[in-house]
């Protein structure tokens, strides 16, 4: 049976835009009297009472002291590498936010890349190993749209070649595999807190590693080497996360269940409502064991049967008001800073899940009948492609139809 009915009418456009994401944000009254607490004291930084709370908290929920927090995601993992003392080269993934391969290029290491499996977009253990040569010192995966890489995989590699294994988990707060948070995995741990994460604090980050001893290392790491006044013992930089920051973070944290719970409702919506079209592909499930976040929406555009481009299906979603994301594209070593690190011909399988790939909005407050709207926008964009009935396409204006209603049936209900 068609998991979606056919209407004669073509969507309307939204009158506000639909973003990718969209924050969460506690009650204006709570964050208020937040706010007030600290005027009260006076202390904006430094270490102040709320970011201790906010890393206490951090502590419970992610079963770990081993934890430090940071002004935000890439300070984090720019540091993350400076406490493990990774030089050389570093195998990492070509499909990812531009942050991970910047982070080690401002520690002056030698970015290798190498190809994705095409399941979940996270690097392929096998291609890992192919690439280690006798400067490679550590292994930097990133769990993509919140699904973790092949961690028994990539341990064993690591394992073998006596390298350290670092996560970019920026997409990746409250995912929990057999059990276990996601953060118990490798050496260290970066997560991302910025605005468009479901979890966040504005900006900030975190770091998560199971040698306790490297705690001290990263204070000082982020606090310009301070040991007291008159003491510097290393030459630090300034990373701290500042009061305001734990204060959103403290809020967001306590309705994490119901983030996840949410999104998780809008991600099946979306996975039964696109299957019916052709030529769009939702990315895989997660693998068992895993407690996913729901954290992003990706699909593939097959060009040859949707009947529209990746790049199609997204300049025309802007008409309905829809702001989708070719989320990533380009891959990384084909930005200018990067170019000439690999041949043109390599990473295949990178370059063309980055042609096809385009990620939904998303967002814990996204309501379901909004969610058809958009699957039925895209149903209609394909409808458009039919041979036969591309000559009655319209593209609406952003406040309405122009040119009057598509005469194509469009699919908005569950059965």
């Amino acid at each position: 049976m068609s998991n979606r009915l056919k209407y004669q009418k073509s969507p309307k456009p939204f009158e506000t835009p639909i973003y990718v994401t969209k924050p969460v944000l506690p009650s204006l009254a709570d964050y208020q009297s937040g706010l007030e607490e600290i005027w009260s004291r006076g202390v904006l930084t430094n270490n102040g009472p709320v970011v201790e709370r906010f890393r206490n908290e951090l502590v419970e929920y992610c079963g770990t002291d081993n934890l430090c927090l940071f002004a935000n995601g890439t300070l984090a993992l720019q540091i993350a590498l400076q406490g493990l003392v990774i030089t050389g080269e570093v195998i990492t993934t070509p499909y990812t936010f531009v942050a991970t391969a910047h982070s080690l290029f401002w520690n002056r290491i030698r970015p290798v890349f190498v190809d994705i499996e095409p399941e979940h977009y996270n690097l392929d253990p096998e291609q890992v190993e192919a690439a280690i040569t006798p400067w490679t010192s550590a292994i930097l995966g990133v769990h993509v749209y919140g699904q973790p890489c092949r961690l028994k995989e990539l341990q064993d590699v690591a394992r073998r070649h006596n390298l350290k294994l670092i996560y970019d988990s920026a997409h990746a707060f409250g995912v929990r595999v057999n059990g276990q948070p996601i953060g118990a995995f490798g050496d260290m741990n970066m997560f991302s807190f910025h605005a468009t994460k479901l979890f966040h604090s504005i900006e900030g980050g975190m770091l998560t590693f199971q040698d306790g001893s490297l705690r001290r290392r990263l204070d000082y790491l982020k606090n310009f080497g301070f040991e007291n006044e008159v003491e510097v013992v290393m030459p630090g930089t300034n990373a701290k996360m500042n009061e305001l920051q734990a204060l959103m973070g403290r809020l967001v944290l306590q309705q994490m269940d119901g983030i996840i719970e949410r999104r998780r409702i809008v991600s099946e919506t979306y996975r039964r409502l696109l299957s019916d079209i052709p030529g769009i592909f939702s990315a895989a499930p997660a693998r068992p064991g895993v407690e996913y976040n729901y954290a992003y929406y990706p699909i593939q555009v097959d060009e040859r049967e949707f009947g529209h481009s990746r790049d199609t299906l997204y300049a025309r979603l802007k008409d309905w008001n829809v702001h989708a994301r070719r989320y990533f594209y380009p891959i990384v070593p084909d930005f200018a800073c990067y170019r000439g690190i690999v041949q043109e011909s390599q990473l295949p399988v990178a370059r063309r899940v980055a042609s096809r790939i385009i990620t939904l909005p998303i967002y814990s407050d996204l309501s379901i009948e909004d969610v058809e709207r958009i699957c039925d926008i895209i149903q209609t964009i394909h409808e458009s492609a039919v041979p036969g009935r591309s000559s009655n396409f319209r593209t609406p204006a952003r406040t309405g139809l122009s040119g009057g209603e598509v005469a194509t049936p469009a699919a908005i209900r569950a059965d």
